[in-house]
This record gives C-alpha cells, sequence and structure tokens, in this order.
C-alpha cells in the first residue's frame, strides 16, 4: 500500500494545477505523441499558432487544456459519468463517440457462452472507491490499472480522471 505523503486541501490542489497548467499540457500532450517544446505548447493554450506545430498536433493541446481546466472547476467526486465529461472534451477530434464508453456489439466474442457483455471499468472502479486504503494508494492503482490496459490517448484521459480523484479527495 502507498501511504499519503501530502495533505493537500482541494483548494491547494487546484492551484498547483492551474499554476503547472502548461506543465502538465506539456507532459500529457507528450503521451499523444506530440513533439513540441515547452514555450510552443505555452503559446498554443495562449491562444495562438506556434510555428512547426501542425494543427492536429495544436488541437491536440487545446482539447487537453480544455480538459485540464474542466477537472481544475470541476467540485464533484470522481465518477464515471465525470470520465465520461473528460473523455469527450480530451478525445473530441480523435474517437468515433467522445464521452460515450464502449458497448459489447463488436465481432469480438468477449461476454459468456450467451453473448452477454458487462463493461469491466465499473466493477473495477466501484470496487476500488470502496478499499480502505489511502487516497494515494487508490490513485495509484487506477493510473497503473488504466495506464496498462489502454493505449496513449486512453493514458492521458486516465491520467487526468486520476487528478480530479485526487483534488476532490483531499
Amino acid at each position: 500500500m502507498y501511504p499519503d505523503k501530502f495533505h493537500l486541501t482541494k483548494e491547494q490542489n487546484r492551484c498547483f494545477a492551474k499554476k503547472n497548467l502548461v506543465r502538465l499540457v506539456f507532459t500529457n500532450s507528450r503521451f499523444e505523441g506530440v513533439n513540441t517544446i515547452l514555450p510552443q505548447t505555452q503559446t498554443i493554450i495562449d491562444g495562438m499558432s506556434a510555428a512547426g506545430v501542425s494543427i492536429d498536433d495544436s488541437n491536440v493541446i487545446v482539447q487537453l487544456k480544455r480538459g485540464w481546466q474542466y477537472v481544475i472547476r470541476e467540485d464533484k467526486a470522481l465518477s464515471l459519468k465525470i470520465g465520461q465529461n473528460i473523455n469527450l472534451l480530451v478525445a473530441r477530434y480523435d474517437s468515433l463517440d467522445p464521452g460515450s464508453f464502449r458497448t459489447g456489439s463488436v465481432t469480438v466474442e468477449l461476454g459468456n457462452d450467451k453473448g452477454e457483455w458487462k463493461p469491466q471499468e465499473v466493477d473495477f472502479f466501484n470496487n476500488l472507491m470502496q478499499k480502505d486504503t489511502s487516497v494515494t494508494d487508490k490513485a495509484m492503482t487506477l493510473m497503473y490499472h488504466n495506464v496498462r490496459k489502454y493505449w496513449l490517448n486512453i493514458s492521458t484521459l486516465f491520467y487526468l480522471n486520476t487528478f480530479s480523484y485526487l483534488i476532490f479527495v483531499y
């Protein structure tokens, strides 16, 4: 188990995220394969275009900025609905159906012999939130589970979800 090392208030967490917004977006954009330097990221966050940065990469940075702003402003506990809202913002131009969970209507056999399929993420999330462990342990478990399970852009989404959890809990 990971013990809680810091005990920041919600406002201290929000202040940290606001103060480090450019660095947080820059770091997350690297997960997405965006190759900008920190000053270019700052320029894009400030609403201008940066020389040598494609429109697609600029869109990724802008959507990550909007995702972080949502996480900073959100005042409710992390839930699957909030995760969907974050996905709606961050994956707006990268997903076929941003803000929605995948369904079982795919050609890969995912269910039992009756063809039933239940998203395991709902159970995993609910069970994790009910565990009697530290906030840090829950956040690390959530992050590790989701980064291992999903591809790059989903990893960024769950990084935001994990930080959202940390902001609300403290």
